[in-house]
């Protein structure tokens, strides 16, 4: 169950010559892959392209009406594996993942298929998750452009320019047979645009027509002798054939004109950013009117030499605006116009950060100190229309006091914050033990309010990374934590059979809530719900089993802090040696209240009773000391102000948006805390045996409180 449908949006995926397509980005990217005759499409779910493979999954119908195939990957190396079928085939094809991890992950599969090139076009959708917002470490797409030699397409985020890059990109493609690679940042993804769309184009060629005639060319294997032909090929035919694509379909884009003898080049994944910097200074308007000449790379790699050389021509200084480093645009036009002896100034990390995302106040302060360094006239001139920030600004710095860090954390009910109640809970027993965390939700663990976990080495390597520990010198055992998405990803093989093989004595804790919901709620094998078009409910147990693990535990019910507790302790102290593995089940609390809310709300509608169990704090039994809190962290659970007049500290309090799933009054039971936590039932549309015990409680609880204010009145008398 993916967090977002798409049932809806994907008719307009049906759209034919002519008519206006109106959309997010993620949709108008399908719409160019049906539009440009895919016949086959596969990836792996990561942010920011999540909804990408949400979209294709939910147009399931309309791709199988045209022949295309839609596979969901086992990992970002299946996906990029799947593109052999353009080695021999004229078969366009298009794979989707995040990046830079998912590269890394598809990197053997990417650089075989680059060197042995392509005959039919091979388009890979990266997601840039470069910047403030991201989760992943800082690196980008372009060094793995670089290194295996695949051309690299970065489009202005509108969708005329996205539509236009896929489209391009498979041309591109055939004309050097070379894959593709085009990087979409999170703005693009999500952008909302209109562009004019074009008939749906079953492929001519098709996958059933490349079956019943195989094609062997054993030049385009990677084995000598052609494997080291496959490099000169590059130098001597395709690039220069990606060069003469790039250059006659016009892919790059020149604005601005005027007598500025200065210019700026920009990535074309920037120019809505830098449009606006632009337009702040005066310089532009909303409709990128510029003022000052623009060279847009929609391909930031191959660089174009020619256009370089006729844009920079007469210009005396050129700004580079290129998001992180290593600076690989500036070296290379440094390395273009010293060979075209132009003599022209480069600009760019002198100006702007040399790391990190440039927003809008760090596009203007480059902006201002170029200009003000090398044509200072412009930026004088646009200073009557331009607002009063500069671009020099900075953050207030007594913000930094008022506002406080708010670390991510578990959602509201997550059933994998219980399990590391459980875990603080044993480490108060048995003292601390090296943690070994992995991609997923649970790597919150590692930040306030539990603080475990030392590592995170990749998806599904939780295990793997703790692989050094594996030592007979002590009895302390390690434990590593991976989820269910990583295990079917890539821990099965890497983790659990690696630490069978070498007789680890290490725990391992496999988190499965049931979907990969880090990455969306998308379905995997061992996922409990029905899945029309995937395999599902596949036990983790049968597959540690089969790799040859004998001591499994499996936990139903991850709420059961005493039961998770027992079972970490058993693990951590039992005499058998040799891998651990406990499997700790419960559907992840955000999917399943997108199941389950609409259902309750049309149950209220439908006048139905229906009730909703939550958990309060009663403030006058609240002692203040806040231990419920530092073993749960849940969102829900906060402080308010006592109105006890002798208590100074604050108590505990649950908001209205408790989903009821008990972890606090676990938590407290677990850990003998203080008995103010209470369950209450909300009853919508009450039976009248709800309202008869309703109205009888309220007169106990009347008459309990008379009583009470009774005894009250004699003292104070």
């Amino acid at each position: 169950m993916a967090e977002r449908s798409f049932k809806q949006e994907v008719e307009k995926l049906r759209l034919g010559a002519g008519a206006e397509f109106r959309g997010e980005g993620i949709l108008a990217v399908t719409k160019a892959l049906l539009q440009s005759g895919v016949s086959y499409v596969a990836g792996y779910q990561g942010s920011p392209i999540s909804h990408l493979m949400d979209v294709l999954a939910d147009a399931n119908d309309l791709l199988l009406e045209l022949g295309i195939h839609f596979e969901h990957s086992a990992s970002e190396a299946t996906a990029a594996a799947t593109l052999a079928a353009s080695v021999n085939y004229p078969l366009r094809g298009a794979i989707t993942f995040k990046s830079t991890v998912g590269t890394n992950v598809a990197s053997d599969a990417l650089a075989n298929l680059a060197s042995g090139g392509v005959k039919g076009g091979a388009l890979i959708i990266v997601g840039e998750d470069y910047g403030d917002g991201s989760s992943i470490m800082q690196e980008r797409s372009h060094a793995f452009a670089m290194k295996s030699q695949m051309w690299l397409l970065d489009p202005r985020p509108n969708l005329p320019s996205i539509v236009n890059a896929v489209e391009f990109g498979f041309q591109l493609s055939e004309a050097s047979n070379t894959p593709v690679m085009l990087e979409l940042r999170v703005r693009a993804c999500h952008v909302h645009g209109r562009f004019v769309a074009k008939d749906n184009v079953r492929a001519k060629y098709s996958i059933a027509d490349a079956m019943e005639n195989p094609v062997r060319d054993i030049n385009r294997i990677v084995l000598p002798p052609a494997s080291f032909l496959h490099e000169k090929e590059k130098a001597d035919q395709r690039w220069p054939a990606a060069i003469r694509f790039i250059r006659q379909a016009g892919i790059n884009e020149f604005f601005g004109a005027g007598s500025a003898d200065v210019g700026i080049v920009v990535q074309g994944g920037l120019y809505n950013t830098l449009n606006r910097a632009l337009e702040l200074h005066g310089l532009s308007d909303v409709l990128g009117t510029v003022g000052i000449p623009l060279y847009v790379l929609n391909v930031t790699y191959p660089l174009v030499d020619d256009e370089i050389v006729e844009f920079c021509g007469g210009k005396r200084a050129l700004l580079i605006v290129e998001e992180g480093q290593p600076e690989y645009l500036e070296h290379n036009l440094n390395t273009i116009l010293h060979k075209a002896d132009l003599g022209i100034r480069i600009c760019g990390k002198q100006f702007f950060p040399q790391a990190g995302e440039y927003t809008v106040v760090a596009m203007m302060k480059a902006i201002a100190d170029f200009l003000d360094a090398h044509q200072p006239n412009l930026l004088r001139n646009s200073q009557d229309s331009a607002p009063t920030t500069d671009g020099r600004a900075t953050p207030d710095p007594s913000l930094n006091a008022l506002v406080h860090p708010r670390p991510p954390s578990f959602c509201t009910g997550c059933p994998e914050r219980p399990i590391f109640t459980a875990m603080k809970l044993v480490e108060r027993e048995l003292g601390p033990h090296h943690v070994s965390g992995d991609i997923g939700c649970h790597l919150f663990s590692i930040l306030p309010p539990f603080n475990i976990g030392a590592t995170t080495m990749g998806y599904g390597l939780g295990w793997a990374s703790a692989a050094a520990f594996n030592t007979p010198d002590t009895d302390r055992r390690t434990i590593s934590v991976m989820g269910d998405g990583g295990f079917w990803h890539n821990g099965l093989t890497s983790g659990v059979g690696n630490a069978v093989f070498n007789k680890s004595d290490g725990v391992l804790l496999i988190v499965d809530n049931s979907y990969t919901a880090a990455t969306g709620g998308q379905d995997i094998l061992s996922s409990s719900a029905h899945n029309p078009l995937r395999a599902t409910n596949k036990s983790i147990e049968n597959a540690v089993a089969g790799v040859g693990v004998s001591w499994i535990r499996t936990i139903t019910r991850t709420y059961g802090v005493d039961e998770m507790r027992a079972t970490l302790r058993e693990a951590l102290t039992t005499k058998y040696k040799g891998p651990k593995v406990i499997i700790a089940r419960s559907e992840c609390m955000l999917n399943k209240q997108r199941r389950v809310q609409p259902l309750v709300r049309q149950d209220i509608r439908d006048g139905k009773r229906v009730v909703r169990e939550r958990f309060g704090v009663d403030a006058d039994v609240c002692t203040g000391d806040h231990s419920c809190i530092r073993l749960s962290g849940c969102p829900s659970l906060t402080i308010k102000d006592s109105l006890d007049p002798l208590r100074r500290n604050p108590v505990a309090h649950v908001m209205d948006s408790c989903v009821g799933c008990g972890l606090c009054g676990e938590a407290v039971q677990a850990a003998a805390l203080c008995p103010s936590f209470f369950r209450a039932g909300i009853v919508s549309n009450p039976s009248i045996w709800d309202r008869l015990r309703g109205a009888l409680e309220r007169l106990l609880i009347g008459f309990l409180q008379a009583t009470t204010d009774r005894r009250l009145a004699r003292y104070e008398q």
